[in-house]
Parts: C-alpha cells; sequence; structure tokens
C-alpha cells in the first residue's frame, strides 16, 4: 500500500519522526506540508495510505498545518493517520484539533493519532535538553514510532487519546498564539556574530526570511518554530536576553541539508 506522510518542522523532531515512520512502512513519498503553501486549490494525495506529522504549539496545530488540512481532498484515501511530537503535553488536543478540520473540510478523521514526547525546543521558554537527558528522549521516542509504523502497517484503528486538561489548555491559549504567530518574529535580532551564512533563510518553512546586506529581515509571515535561533551555526539570533544562554537544538537524525531543501 502506498503512502503519503506529510510533514511539518522547524528543527527536525518531526521530520526524524517521518522518516522513521516511513522506513518501517516502505513504498512512502515525505511530502513537507511548507512546500504545498503556495500551491493554490484543492490537494488531492495519491495514495491510499495518508499521514500527518507535525509539532503541537501551544496544544494545537502549528499554523501553516491548520490551512493545509483545510484545503485537502482525503475521499481517495482508505487509511488517515497523525502523529504529533511535543516537549511536555497537548498532543490530544492538537490530534483533536486535526481530526476536526478533517472531519469538516474533507468529509472524514482520522482512523488513528498518536503523540510521541520527543526534546522540547520552545526556546523563548525554555532551553532544549542536552547530553544523556536528550538521548534518553530520542531512543524512546525511536522506540514508539517502531511500535507505532506497526500499528499502521496493520491499518489498526487507533482512537484519539482524551486529556481534558489539555483541551482545556489549547482552548486558552491557543486562540491567542493563532491570533500573534506571524508577528512574534518581531522579537528577533541578529547580533554581531552574525557570518551572512545565509541559513535562516534557507531553512525558514514560512519563507519568512531574507539577508538584506548579509543580515537576515524578518516579514512578519513566522510559525515560530524557532528554526532560525536554534539552528544559526554562530548563534547570533535571539529573541530577548532570555535566549542568549539557552540551549540550541536540532534533531541529531536529521542534517541542516534536509531542512535547507524541504521547501
Amino acid at each position: 500500500m502506498k503512502t503519503i506522510i506529510y510533514y511539518f518542522t522547524g528543527t527536525g523532531n518531526s521530520l526524524a519522526a517521518a522518516k522513521k515512520i516511513a522506513q518501517s512502512l516502505g513504498e512512502t513519498e515525505i511530502v513537507p506540508i511548507a512546500s504545498l503553501a503556495k500551491t493554490p486549490g484543492e490537494i488531492r494525495p495519491g495514495a491510499d495510505r495518508v499521514g500527518f506529522v507535525c509539532p503541537v504549539y501551544f496544544s494545537g496545530l502549528p499554523a501553516m498545518v491548520t490551512a493545509f488540512a483545510e484545503r485537502l481532498d482525503l475521499s481517495g484515501a482508505k487509511y488517515i493517520f497523525s502523529v504529533v511530537t511535543h516537549g511536555g503535553g497537548g498532543g490530544s488536543a492538537a490530534l483533536r484539533q486535526l481530526d476536526g478540520i478533517l472531519k469538516e473540510k474533507a468529509g472524514r478523521g482520522l482512523d488513528a493519532g498518536f503523540a510521541v514526547n520527543m526534546p522540547g525546543n520552545y526556546i523563548l521558554m525554555y532551553g532544549s535538553p542536552a547530553g544523556e537527558k536528550r538521548d534518553r528522549i530520542l531512543a524512546a521516542a525511536d522506540a514508539e514510532l517502531e511500535a507505532i509504523a506497526g500499528r499502521v502497517r496493520q491499518g489498526e484503528k487507533v482512537n484519539l487519546p482524551s486529556a481534558p486538561l489539555t483541551r482545556l489548555i489549547r482552548a486558552v491559549m491557543y486562540p491567542r498564539f493563532r491570533s500573534r504567530v506571524h508577528g512574534e518574529d518581531r522579537r528577533f535580532t541578529v547580533t554581531e556574530e552574525c557570518t551572512s551564512c545565509g541559513i535562516c533563510a534557507r531553512l525558514c518553512p514560512a519563507e519568512n526570511i531574507e539577508m538584506v546586506d548579509g543580515r537576515p529581515v524578518w516579514n512578519h509571515r513566522c510559525e515560530l518554530c524557532c528554526g532560525c535561533i536554534h539552528l544559526c551555526p554562530a548563534g547570533a539570533i535571539q529573541a530577548g536576553k532570555a535566549t542568549e544562554g539557552r540551549q540550541r537544538y536540532r534533531n541529531p537524525s536529521v542534517e541542516i541539508a534536509e531542512l535547507e531543501h524541504r521547501l
């Protein structure tokens, strides 16, 4: 059975998860949602099995993923699943959000949904785990993803997890996130350590960054993935003084080149 997995990622967690599942399933195409953001009209996947892999933002979906889901025609799909990656919770609410969008816009919801804990990367609030702690989280995630792939391969129907508290958190926090997300890049600055390499502009999934006189300029289409902060090789991008001493992160299973070339 042919599978298409659509993914969104900032620092590689969801791409690593998509790759892990695809490797186990076989005959799987991995498609970055960012590559279809500007494609007009309805999207109809050419596969019997369709998956969605993305991070959780404020107990909900990234804005780009929401917009993408609203454009889908899944009438030809036999099995639909999703895996959301998170650094501390909110997965059940995000899965239910996606399920609701697909039911309303595509005429059918998820056959299975899973939430997988991976190293958190929301550097505006905290530093990412490093060393042995990071490695333990990733090892547990790999084992969980292998099990998930087996369930997907069998076409197992899996009820979406239920967590009333995360739904309440999403109801309170997510609308504010959606209303402000694209302009949150106004908080970002670049220091004199910038080497004008342009990596931040090349990897931004929203094509939100352009290089002007050798320095990044943000154009207020931000998805708040924080990839530009984490992946700057010089550590030159900040969002206030709090980020200056915080641990940066990239999923070790994903190379910078894979993130740069996903558009």
